[in-house]
């Protein structure tokens, strides 16, 4: 019985998204039905938390409601909603089940009940039986009990959430921001460990006012955890100023960051206050910190030592209240030791390093991305359903995504037009494989028998790679085995690799590691 399994779980200790797989899991065995969901409601969107019967990627997808007539419905009111075979309104699901891989859902029976907490809505549970045998009487009229196991799990997961946080707060003395529930985020999508502790970190540092260094490769979604530690510090009511360090001419560096008064140069016609003031009271972001040329950093340490601006052609003193959060794509240690960075700069920046990991070392998140992706795009490009195979997916997994997330993006929405522009047509359920992918290096590697992690050089395969290929393959291997190897510090790669530093990064950009 449904209840039993329910009872025995709340006796053991699961993490939160352990516990809410198991309940859909349970659901879908004593129902024996085709597919289970379980999607909680965040602002407009319904976001699945578990779901049982489903591609792997419906975990990533987020589900707009005014899109979505049959969720809709179901939010509508709080009694069981029974949609029957034949029912106009399209399936939300569709494509989606694992037992019909990107086929149209056959004629089946579909049920959803919304989900409370009191008198507020959490989300939906929604059933899917792809039998020609609809769900008896006896299962609708059983949804409201299934709908109060469900509430009952949730609430079990919230309450022991805020067990921890309280816990936590206790052990750190200091009260986290927010609602207490660590490992979500309904913008920074992926459930891997990794991601989790870096989060877990993040909570913990966000209500501090110490500075932040963010460090990590092109793509990885620095801005996002940069606007997560703002979002969830004391500072949230003021606002977060974005500097790209890279796009600033070096000459209006001073003026962009500090502001000038009227007449400080050619075509300053009135006072203008400059990024620190804007921030005066919440958080100043500098992206790309490592591209700043050693004079603006000289007038940026000046500016953090003493929490004072002068606007160009000003004299006067102006305090203010900042708190700094990096990010960079560089080994600022490194550039430290060869004379590109002030040291004294590094070290009032890095208060609280956090390096931020690839998408190649986040396991499975990597599907959940893509789910999000695959959503986004078949709202934009007006898809019944847009979905991978499962070859695609194998391709997804094993590629090593030099660009990351950034890459991971553009990869899905060309794949969504490459599949239109050769004949895929939007009505029907489209499936990407890999030919819409067109990732080189997965390719390269399928048809030369090696996988991304093989210790073993590429082999050269005569008239199908040329040399050059086969080079920039292996030297790709080679940089990506030893930073894997080295905790990602591109200093030990140069040391074990005996390349030069300043080459080895040259190197690496060449190659789209960087």
């Amino acid at each position: 019985m449904l209840v039993h399994q329910i009872i025995r779980d709340i006796a053991c200790e699961f993490p939160r998204a352990v516990r809410e797989e198991r309940l859909v899991g349970a659901i879908h065995t004593w129902l024996n039905c085709g597919a289970v969901g379980l999607l909680k409601q965040a602002g407009e969107s319904l976001t699945p938390v578990a779901v049982s019967g489903l591609v792997p990627d419906t975990l990533g997808r987020r589900f707009e409601i005014v899109k979505h007539p049959r969720l809709a419905a179901i939010l509508a009111q709080r009694t069981p909603v029974h949609f029957e075979p034949g029912n106009p309104l399209p399936d939300p699901y569709d494509g989606l089940l694992a037992s019909h891989l990107g086929e149209p859902l056959p004629v089946h029976d579909c049920l959803g009940i919304s989900l409370y907490l009191g008198d507020t809505c959490w989300g939906v549970l929604t059933l899917d039986s792809v039998d020609e045998i609809p769900f008896p009487r006896s299962v609708i009229d059983r949804m409201p009990e299934i709908a109060a196991c469900c509430e009952a799990v949730i609430r079990l997961c919230r309450l022991e959430d805020e067990n921890r946080a309280l816990h936590l707060a206790s052990r750190i003395d200091d009260e986290l921001t927010g609602d207490g529930h660590l490992d979500e985020n309904r913008e920074i999508i992926g459930r891997s460990p990794v991601l989790l502790r870096l989060l877990h970190e993040l909570d913990i540092v966000a209500d501090s006012d110490l500075p932040v260094l963010l460090s990590g490769e092109t793509g990885v979604g620095k801005e996002l955890l940069a606007r997560r530690i703002h979002r969830k510090s004391s500072r949230a009511h003021a606002p977060m100023i974005h500097v790209n360090c890279a796009a600033l001419p070096e000459s209006l560096i001073e003026s962009e960051l500090f502001g000038h008064v009227k007449g400080a140069f050619s075509g300053a016609v009135a006072d203008r206050s400059g990024r620190f003031e804007a921030a005066d009271g919440g958080v100043l972001f500098l992206d790309e910190v490592g591209e700043l040329p050693l004079i603006a950093q000289a007038k940026l340490l000046r500016a953090l030592q003493n929490g004072e601006i002068q606007r160009l052609g000003s004299d006067k003193p102006l305090k203010v209240n900042v708190r700094i959060i990096a990010a960079t794509n560089r080994d600022l240690a490194e550039q430290v030791r060869g004379g590109e960075f002030r040291a004294d700069l590094y070290h009032r920046l890095s208060v609280y390093p956090v390096p931020v990991p690839p998408l190649r070392q986040r396991g499975d998140d990597v599907l959940l991305l893509a789910g999000y992706f695959l959503e986004l795009n078949r709202t934009r490009l007006g898809f019944r359903s847009l979905r991978l195979s499962h070859q695609a997916e194998q391709a997804l997994c094993a590629y090593s995504w030099p660009g990351n997330i950034r890459e991971l993006e553009h990869v899905i929405s060309r794949a969504a037009l490459r599949a239109v522009s050769q004949g895929a047509i939007r009505t029907n359920i489209v499936t990407l494989e890999p030919r819409h992918l067109d990732l080189d290096i997965v390719s390269a590697q399928e048809q030369s028998g090696i996988s991304p992690d093989a210790d073993e050089t590429p082999a050269i395969q005569e008239n199908i790679h040329a040399m050059k290929e086969a080079v920039e393959q292996f030297q790709r291997q080679l940089i990506r085995r030893t930073l894997a190897n080295s905790n990602d510090n591109w200093a030990e790669v140069a040391r074990k690799l005996e390349l030069d530093a300043s080459n080895l990064h040259k190197l690496a950009k060449r190659l789209g590691l960087k």
